[in-house]
């Protein structure tokens, strides 16, 4: 009897560190979880949401415009922004319209909190010429901002971003569990 409770035993003690391994790599590889701090992507994320990253995305297919994607800011932080700008891109704002490569593009995720700010100009006039020193977004850059473009510190502030530094799209949004969204879109 004393041989099969060690051997239940041992072999619980294998499914557990199996599973932690599984995990690990699901966590590291794959997909990972991260809270939301602060306001620049209101009203599209909020303070505290809580998010699923999926890592393993860009890995397969590349970055699309207005994606929104996690990275690594700097050695101990990472940000959550929408991508407004690929490689080769030509960026400019004015009267608060999108323009990307010459082309007048709506950015239905704005409406909302613009609506708190009637006459305003939300984002603010700019071309990446002014603000970058390059006209157009460079190979392996992204421009990224955030949806609360009063509130953003985002490429306006700190240029372009690398490629490499994206950790991966977010996916799902699953906190609050009202707006639990399992094909999140950031629209």
């Amino acid at each position: 009897m004393e041989k099969t409770n060690r051997n239940s035993l041992s072999d619980w003690v294998k499914a557990a560190m199996i599973a932690f391994v599984i995990y690990i790599l699901i966590r590291t590889f794959f997909f990972s979880s991260y809270d939301v701090e602060g306001e620049s992507m209101q009203p599209t994320l909020e303070e505290g949401n809580k998010l699923v990253v999926n890592k393993i995305n860009y890995q397969i297919r590349d970055i699309k415009r207005f994606d929104i994607i996690v990275f690594h800011a700097n050695s101990h932080e990472d940000y959550v922004k929408r991508v407004i700008g690929i490689s080769g891109d030509r960026i400019r704002y004015k009267d608060d319209w999108l323009y990307v490569n010459g082309e007048k593009v709506n950015e239905p995720y704005l409406e909302k909190f613009k609506e708190g700010f009637p006459g305003q100009n939300f984002t603010g006039d700019f071309t990446l010429k002014e603000i970058t020193d390059t006209s157009t977004v460079p190979d392996g850059k992204l421009f990224v901002m955030g949806d609360n473009r009063l509130e953003s510190a985002d490429s306006r502030h700190f240029g372009y971003i690398p490629v490499e530094n994206v950790v991966g799209k977010v996916d799902v949004r699953y906190w609050p569990i009202k707006e639990f969204n399992l094909q999140f879109k950031g629209e």
